[in-house]
């Protein structure tokens, strides 16, 4: 994998997490000695990412202590973690101490509960301190400056300790509280339910002295504890890749296509191709990967075929993607609609890009992603930047959108997407439609958009056969089917209604 995107770090020790995801969000992990707020509702998660923190500290020979106040006990906590794969039974209790709080604090509030912090951190040589329970502790304050002073006298023994600290509270809205200014970093976690469907965010509210990616950042709960998936939008803000030279054009595996813009795919662009289900799209990418090779791998991602239903689609058709799937030149990631997350994906897409050496991607299904997004309107924000650092591997990327139709003007497919935020990520479009003629249904495509080359301002017909998609070398045949009404006539969507403001045909 290539080096982390955020090369800034600060001069302070770190205290790595553990969870690649985290670290990655943190810049490197959080600041050796510092004390952290984690908060959230009940079942966020905060246990489990505190011990997860605590049993990866104890493997690097660390020391973790784990105190606990009004919470659950400590046998019913660790039966609770043990079937997670980061759960180490020999770490306990030498290298990770449990102790219970709450009767110090009943007994001699704040003073007898930070008096036994500091008795134990130097009997255990603590270097890591898990309080969980802050609420307990914060009712049991005379006044909200007592709780400050706590707060205070807390972080001082960690700085001499050099103990990093995570207070754990309930409660999933971030409002400001006194003890948020005094401490080094806030992390939320919350679950967010949107109809039938949840999804756990985990958020740096604060980070000082650490440059953490901000903003809501997916993770989930799995066997191996939790698992961060950071914002592809902020983790890929500036490519993680060299900017690739462009190496003039590529085959799109459409000869037709090719010699409708002037020989092939400008090197590393991103294509969208448009149009109804059935017209081929699928079929096209296919054909985009059958391009690939030993040195020049292929990748697709898709949301509805499998990867056993491509391929017997590929022998079909008689597609030289096959062989090539068969020899582990093309690679099909398939991710359902029904569950999942898209960052996730999409790292998995930019890992297989960089681990295999990628220089052909094919998505197919732009409403994949907005089915599987739990926000779709993070989706273009989300392509723009996976095309940018594809851009930047020298990656040639196609994607596929279905679009209903809604006529045209001037014998031009339409779609009734508006596609303003395509533009920013595709530098080219090419549209495929069908046109009925009494009872037939006939294909079209046409080049509705090309940057930085020249191409046909004509559609051509195109027939699907044994041997794949088929375009006419010259227009007559789309000439004449066009010439005719449109199937879906009274559009008032023009050309230039696809293209970002100010911008022109290409």
């Amino acid at each position: 994998m290539s080096e982390d995107p955020i090369t800034a770090r600060s001069a302070l020790s770190r205290v790595e997490s553990g969870i690649a995801g985290l670290d990655t969000i943190l810049g490197g992990g959080f600041l050796e000695g510092g004390i952290y707020i984690v908060q959230g509702h009940p079942g966020a998660g905060k246990t489990i990412l505190a011990n997860q923190i605590c049993f990866h500290h104890a493997a690097r020979d660390g020391r973790a202590l784990y105190v606990t106040l009004l919470a659950e006990t400590h046998a019913r906590m660790l039966a609770h973690i043990a079937p997670l794969r980061f759960f180490d039974p020999a770490a306990i209790p030498e290298r990770i101490s449990y102790v219970s709080g709450f009767s110090a604090l009943e007994g001699e509030g704040l003073a007898g509960l930070l008096a036994l912090l500091r008795r134990t951190i130097i009997q255990h040589g603590a270097t890591l301190l898990v309080l969980d329970g802050l609420m307990a502790a914060q009712q049991s304050a005379a006044s909200e400056l007592d709780f400050k002073k706590f707060i205070n006298a807390l972080q001082t023994q960690a700085g001499l300790a050099g103990c990093t600290v995570f207070l754990l509270t309930s409660g999933g809205e971030l409002k400001v509280a006194p003890e948020h200014t005094m401490v080094d970093g806030v992390l939320l976690l919350e679950s967010v339910l949107q109809g039938w469907r949840a999804e756990r965010h985990l958020q740096i509210y604060k980070s000082r002295g650490i440059g953490a990616l901000r903003g809501r950042h997916s993770f989930r709960i799995g066997e191996g504890g939790l698992e961060v998936f950071p914002r592809i939008e902020a983790l890929y803000a500036r490519s993680a890749a060299p900017e690739a030279a462009p190496a003039g054009r590529r085959a799109s595996g459409l000869p037709g296509l090719d010699a409708m813009i002037g020989g092939g795919l400008v090197a590393n662009s991103t294509t969208m191709l448009l149009g109804p289900a059935g017209i081929g799209k699928t079929v096209a990418g296919l054909q985009f990967l059958g391009e690939s090779s030993a040195a020049e791998p292929g990748l697709m991602l898709g949301f509805f075929e499998d990867p056993r239903q491509l391929r017997v689609k590929a022998d079909r058709l008689g597609l030289k993607v096959g062989p090539l799937m068969d020899a582990g030149a093309v690679e099909v990631m398939w991710q359902p609609t029904t569950e999942g997350l898209l960052d996730e994906v999409f790292q998995r897409l930019i890992e297989n890009v960089a681990r295999r050496r990628v220089g052909r991607v094919f998505i197919d299904g732009l409403e994949g992603m907005h089915k599987v997004a739990l926000n779709p309107d993070r989706v273009a924000h989300l392509l723009a930047a996976l095309a940018a650092e594809f851009r930047a591997r020298g990656v040639a990327t196609m994607l596929s959108a279905e679009c209903e139709l809604a006529g045209g003007i001037e014998g031009l497919p339409m779609s009734n997407l508006s596609m303003r935020g395509v533009s920013g990520f595709a530098e080219n479009t090419v549209v495929m439609r069908f046109i009925e003629r009494g009872p037939t249904l006939h294909r079209v495509v046409a080049v509705l958009k090309m940057r930085d080359s020249g191409f046909r301002h004509e559609a051509h017909a195109f027939d699907i056969t044994d041997r794949g998609i088929v375009i006419d070398a010259a227009p007559d045949r789309a000439s004449r089917l066009l010439n005719r009404p449109l199937l879906v006539p009274g559009s008032h969507i023009r050309p230039s209604d696809l293209l970002p403001d100010g911008e022109g045909p290409a």
